[in-house]
């Protein structure tokens, strides 16, 4: 880990890395050199006064009601303790080590909930690497992506809970795994002796869990966490938010993905503090619940992606808002990509009167590869928005917007608190200055060990040197830009269209059709380049009769028909094409209006353009309405 202490220049070029300099000192030496010791502290220290509290819809035996304010409703409360968390993670560890399963990877197979968590922590008891996954039962298509992860992570047993053991091996019988995978029912069987625990062999270097990516840009990869990996990126998150045993968390992000698994359930242990959840299926079902659990249970800290904060706008009324109180929130994190400026503001107004206020807002960007954060607004802070010229972004430079005839309004991410980040020209390697666009690098002890089974793509992706040869750099994928020591995301290099030499981001297209009218709802914005772009057929000699000396831009925009209030929908479509075309003077503009849900998801609500792209090409999307331009929708595969 980088451990240069000198502040932040104020020249335009930086050598040094970028750190928040009224907090920055070295790096703290954790008093463990693992996860699982340092875990075991905090257990043994809080073991009878913190613990994870689970709300869960309906009355279910061994738990406590929870009511909430709104009528009708029952859930229930569940709490498991950290002293009974570490019993039950001693007995899962015994079982692991009998079955001589030590640094071999074991899936994880779970509904929300706290047995996942047991689950979990007894796979790192045991240093076995920890495989978390989405139970495939959720959704059909997840089935395949289930297949890969045991094969990529050459998995040979799935833990999971009574309720599943019996989906899953009929799933195995049928995809013909039964017999080389075999499922573990941590609910059943006779339990081990707690005190024969005995912990094994750990070190910095020790693997803790493969992270699989969501697949939001690529097929799923295994990011390899070690045990230093947590320790760095948990004292990361425990100073930016300047965590103690006294916080209390509250949210509802999956356990799969890296912002539930990492900030909601391992930060907890780290910090020593009480947590308290529901699922994602609960919360977007009545979203009011997320607030009421931070009321009642006096929440410090909640975090989700950018969507869930939309949806709690769009969903909570105002008779819902009676009986809350946010103001025991300090941190409010949002780790969406991006975080949009009407979404904080709109958030801040709407639950003022119950609480909320700005400066609880902590804007933040990370990803699986480097744990979790990697940078993060100052507490108490608030955010930082600033106005940028939107033409000189699309030539990688940024320019204070004042006068712009069109401008971008951008988030800061915030800043590091230890980690070495830098912009660099994906291409030459040179490291930019502040101002000016390029790939983001990182460098720190949060850095993951690489990729499972992959070692040209993680040399590649975590071993980057700049051209000076200073390294090595985690490779992002995203582009931004520093200005005045705060790094500003700007989009993803695979999701950039260019366009008469200029970059523009897929996400600012859908936010200008995002704009053109109130029915537009979420969109995915893509190119599709037929004179080079060879599986779709334009190419030379090509008989379909689009223009392939120009890029095409494409918008799946999702609608809703209601708030449409009676516009015709090809109507709407080419007003949406009016706006995007003239915002980004763009010459080939296609719109497909769709209805809600339409563009592809990951599990964690990240968007999929190259998904979404896919099915339009392969016909499977349908559209309610649509203003094309001329032989775009030829270019749809045969078969649709």
């Amino acid at each position: 880990m980088h451990s240069d202490p000198d502040p932040v220049h104020d020249e335009p070029v930086h050598d040094e890395p970028v750190h928040d300099d009224p907090g920055y000192d070295e790096p703290a030496e954790p008093v463990q050199n693992d996860f699982v010791s340092h875990v075991r502290a905090n257990l043994r220290a809080h073991g009878g006064d913190r613990s994870f509290t689970f709300i869960s819809e309906g009355a279910s035996s061994g738990g406590r009601p929870f009511t909430p304010s709104g009528p009708g409703r029952k859930y229930t409360e569940n709490e498991l303790g950290f002293a009974d968390l570490d019993r039950k993670a001693r007995v899962l560890g015994c079982r692991l080590e009998a079955r001589g399963l030590r640094d071999r990877a074991v899936l994880l197979l779970y509904p929300e909930g706290l047995e996942f968590l047991a689950a979990f922590l007894g796979c790192l008891y045991a240093r076995v690497v920890a495989v978390p996954a989405p139970l495939p039962d959720l959704d059909a298509g997840r089935f395949g992506r289930t297949r890969r992860i045991i094969e990529d992570a050459d998995i040979a047993l799935i833990l999971t809970d009574t309720a599943h053991r019996g989906t899953l091996d009929a799933w195995l019988t049928a995809a013909g795994l039964k017999g080389r995978v075999h499922c573990l029912d941590t609910q059943a069987g006779k339990e081990s002796d707690p005190g024969t625990w005995k912990p094994p062999e750990f070190g910095p270097g020790t693997l803790a869990f493969l992270q699989y990516t969501s697949g939001s840009t690529s097929e799923p990869k295994g990011v390899m966490v070690t045990h230093g990996n947590l320790l760095g990126n948990g004292e990361e998150i425990k100073r930016r938010i300047e965590g103690t045993s006294d916080t209390v968390g509250v949210g509802w992000v999956p356990h799969y993905h890296d912002m539930g698994l990492v900030g909601q359930f391992l930060q907890p242990l780290y910090l020593g503090c009480r947590y308290v959840f529901t699922s994602p299926i609960t919360f977007i079902k009545r979203p009011v619940l997320w607030l009421e659990l931070i009321t009642q249970y006096r929440g410090t800290i909640t975090v989700a992606p950018n969507f869930g904060y939309e949806l709690a706008l769009r969903r909570i009324t105002d008779r819902q808002l009676e009986g809350l109180d946010l103001s025991s929130l300090t941190v409010v994190k949002n780790g969406a990509e991006p975080v949009r400026a009407a979404t904080l503001e709109a958030m801040a107004e709407r639950f003022a009167p119950v609480g909320f206020k700005p400066a609880m807002w902590m804007p933040c960007y990370g990803m699986a590869e480097t744990t979790l954060l990697v940078t993060g607004a100052p507490l108490g802070g608030g955010p930082v928005v600033r106005d940028f010229d939107a033409d000189a972004l699309t030539r990688n430079r940024a320019v204070a917007g004042n006068g712009s005839a069109s401008v971008r309004r951008l988030v800061s991410s915030g800043r590091p608190v230890t980690l070495d980040v830098r912009v660099v020209d994906p291409e030459s390697r040179d490291e930019r200055p502040e101002g000016r666009v390029g790939e983001i690098w990182v460098r720190g002890g949060s850095v993951a060990a690489g990729y499972w089974k992959s070692p040209e793509q993680s040399r590649a992706t975590f071993e980057a040197r700049t051209s000076s040869g200073d390294g090595p750099f985690l490779r992002t994928g995203d582009l931004g830009f520093i200005a005045d020591g705060e790094l500003y995301v700007t989009g993803r290099i695979k999701d950039l269209i260019i366009v008469n030499g200029r970059n523009i981001h897929a996400h600012d297209i859908e936010e200008a059709a995002r704009a053109a009218h109130p029915s537009a709802l979420t969109g995915a914005a893509f190119a599709i380049d037929a004179a080079i772009d060879a599986d779709l057929g334009g190419g030379p000699g090509s008989d379909r009769p689009v223009d392939g000396s120009r890029e095409q831009v494409v918008i799946v925009q999702e609608i809703s028909t209601r708030a449409a209030a009676g516009t015709p929908l090809d109507e709407l479509a080419a007003l949406i094409k009016a706006r995007v075309a003239r915002t980004f003077e763009l010459p080939a503009v296609s719109v497909v209006l769709a209805a809600r849900g339409t563009v592809r998801r990951t599990t964690s609500g990240k968007m999929q353009r190259r998904l979404t792209r896919e099915a339009f090409l392969d016909g499977e999307i349908t559209a309610l309405g649509g203003d094309l331009e001329p032989g775009v929708a030829e270019l749809r595969r045969a078969g649709a």
